[in-house]
This record gives structure tokens, C-alpha cells and sequence, in this order.
């Protein structure tokens, strides 16, 4: 999908602010600096998209996993003042363009999706696994 002029789509993570700032405005969990850290660094691919005029990230997305057969998506994230442009579609096109062009044969692609969420991945190919469902473990500080 191509951008609007005057954004641009980055193969690298946004900056470690700017990363906690997207996660903040576009509604995502609160993470710490060195939770983020660990984030961009840690990530299998990452790209973000940004204004040209500002270098303001405005959209963002991430790609874990362990490059053999296991590829989820996270942190999939647009501020809200640029939801509707296409620079979500942009973002999840490029994480798995990427997959499809460096996994091995026959990756396993998944991703947690809130239902704000749910057009957009199922435009993009995504559908529902039944009869799984995503879990998650609370931690609790013993």
C-alpha cells in the first residue's frame, strides 16, 4: 500500500520516546524505559512509519519470534489523530513481507487483536484460530 506523501515508512524501530510516546497516545499498556528497550532491541523486525516534515513516529508495528517457524506480531499502533490513512495497512504489509521474504517455508504468523483491530488484520489476510484463544499469565511478585 503506498503512503500519503508525506509520511514515510522506516525499517527500524522508532526512537526509544517516541516508541513509549506511540504506545501511550494510541491507547496501548504503559511499558518502562528499560521494558522498551529491551523491545526495540529484541524485536525480529521492526518498522514504524513517520512524518517527513517532523520525524514524528505515527505508526508502528513489531515482528517476535524466533526466525525458524514462530512469527507474532506486536505492538501494532497508530496515533488516533492518523487512524483511517492506510498507514496501519502499510505497517502490517511490511511485517509480513518481510517474513514471507526471509522465513524459512511455511511460517506461523499470529497476532492478538483487540476488535478496533479486527478490519484491518482480516483485510489483510489475518483470520480467526479457533477453537485456540489467547491467554495470558498476571504477574504476581512473590
Amino acid at each position: 500500500m503506498r503512503l500519503p506523501d508525506h509520511f514515510e515508512l522506516v525499517d527500524e524501530p522508532p526512537a526509544l520516546a517516541g516508541y513509549l510516546r506511540l504506545r501511550k497516545d494510541a491507547g496501548l499498556s504503559q511499558k518502562t524505559p528499560e521494558q522498551a528497550a529491551g523491545a526495540l532491541s529484541g524485536s525480529w523486525f521492526f518498522c514504524h512509519v513517520r512524518e517527513k516534515s517532523s520525524g514524528r513516529a505515527v505508526a508502528m508495528g513489531r515482528v517476535i519470534g524466533d526466525g525458524g517457524w514462530y512469527f507474532h506480531i506486536a505492538d501494532m499502533a497508530t496515533l488516533p489523530q492518523f487512524q483511517g490513512r492506510g498507514l496501519g495497512r502499510a505497517v502490517i504489509d511490511a511485517l509480513v513481507a518481510r517474513i514471507r521474504e526471509r522465513a524459512p517455508e511455511n511460517p506461523y504468523i499470529t497476532l492478538v487483536a483487540d476488535p478496533p483491530g479486527w478490519p484491518l488484520y482480516e483485510k489483510a489476510g489475518f483470520s480467526t484460530i479457533t477453537p485456540s484463544r489467547g491467554m495470558e499469565l498476571p504477574w504476581v511478585r512473590n
